[in-house]
């Protein structure tokens, strides 16, 4: 057992070092069906919005995964449910490989992404507890294994499998769950204590009653917020690959486009850890919100190739490290000892926002035969994102000045 003295010592450094590994391999769920969303649509013939369903389905699964899953770990502890995932991953992937139908594999997708999850907001949530002064970039880099995750193995299986097709990779990431995931579980089993948590429930406690909000209105808050942003989000993630083949260049353009996006994500979710060490997660949420706003109107214009290329890797920069700042913030004003479930729920709600985001492009397009509308429509629920981070932000500030002998 380690005490509060061990936070941001090399036992913590390890233990993000190891759960960067484990994002790296785990997230690939919520990527793999996303580029090869055309491949997948040509086979079943389906409608670019039928073919959405999938990766409607997979965020749904990962939204009550984050939920339900978080509260597993904070009560049974990370090893035991990387173990599971990494078992339950392996078994998904392998159904998904030989689905029949654009319906059966939406159905496996929402498995996959439940146990998915387990690598995102349970992991972000379990390895904060290690920190304490440099929490921000702790959560940042292991938010960052989620976008490597989507900017290294859809290139990597193309290159191992060359023309094999979609379902070889499935059953690729089968055996990668197996051999990656459930070993590594083992190096998961120490768990902070009590004197940890106590160190970080005082500052989070403090900081809440600041915002005039209970933690349950806090909590709706930051959720409601994080749909905003994130039908906003899905918008180029989901579709950039059906977009860069609408334009003639292809699906392996569009992969390449995405790869830059994310790599771009990985460097603004570094970026954004430094700055809520610095600012806080709120006003790194508004500024990264802010960004990704602008950077989804300069796709407006964006038709050429490498104009695609600029533009996408702005966006990568700019909205990288917002969803890590919900999780910064659950931490910073939240219960500690309900991390999990906290954390949990509120990358939920993200992660909805997504699915729901997702599909209505597809939809927007199906009805209009262009994005440009879908673009137009993730900037109104970008701007919705915003008013509220600013409420948050300005009710904070309102009531914290009357505290002058406050302690960071």
């Amino acid at each position: 057992m380690n005490t509060h003295a061990d936070l941001d010592t090399r036992r913590s450094w390890i233990r993000l070092g190891l759960t960067l590994i484990v994002a790296t391999t785990g997230n690939i769920g919520m990527w793999a069906v996303i580029s090869v969303l055309p491949e997948v649509a040509a086979e079943f013939e389906v409608s670019r919005g039928a073919a959405s369903l999938p990766y409607s389905a997979t965020m749904l699964g990962f939204a009550l995964g984050n939920l339900v899953i978080g509260r597993v770990v904070d009560r049974y502890g990370m090893a035991l449910t990387l173990a599971l995932m990494g078992l339950g991953l392996a078994c998904a992937y392998s159904a998904a490989a030989l689905a029949g139908s654009i319906i059966v594999l939406a159905m496996v997708q929402f498995v996959i992404g439940f146990l998915t999850a387990g690598s995102f907001g349970p992991l972000i949530a379990d390895v904060s507890q290690w920190f304490l002064k440099r929490r921000g970039i702790a959560v940042g880099v292991a938010a960052s294994g989620n976008y490597l995750s989507g900017a290294f193995w859809p290139l990597a299986l193309g290159w191992l499998g060359g023309d094999a097709g979609w379902r070889w990779d499935y059953g690729a990431l089968a055996v990668a769950s197996l051999v990656i995931l459930v070993p590594m579980s083992a190096l998961f089993r120490t768990r902070v204590d009590a004197g940890a948590l106590a160190v970080s429930e005082a500052q989070a406690s403090a900081r809440a009653g600041r915002t005039g909000l209970s933690p349950r209105q806090l909590q709706w808050a930051l959720g409601i917020a994080g749909i905003g942003c994130c039908v906003a989000m899905s918008m180029p993630q989901v579709h950039i690959v059906a977009l860069s083949v609408d334009l003639g260049f292809g699906a392996a353009v569009g992969k390449e486009l995405l790869s830059l996006m994310l790599l771009g994500g990985v460097v603004s979710r570094l970026a954004s850890g430094f700055l809520a060490d610095r600012l806080g997660g709120i006003p790194t949420l508004l500024i990264g919100s802010v960004l990704q706003c602008i950077a989804l109107i300069l796709y407006l214009p964006a038709g050429g190739l490498t104009s695609l290329y600029i533009v996408s890797l702005i966006f990568g920069l700019s909205q990288g490290g917002i969803i890590p700042s919900y999780a910064v913030i659950v931490r910073e004003y939240l219960p500690a000892r309900e991390a999990g479930a906290r954390v949990g729920f509120v990358i939920m709600m993200t992660i909805l926002g997504m699915a729901f985001g997702g599909w209505l492009s597809g939809a927007i397009y199906d009805a209009t035969g262009s994005y440009a509308l879908a673009f137009w429509n993730g900037i109104l629920w970008n701007c919705l994102n915003i008013a509220i981070v600013l409420a948050i932000l300005f009710r904070s500030r309102a009531r914290r000045m009357p505290l002058p002998a406050e302690r960071s």
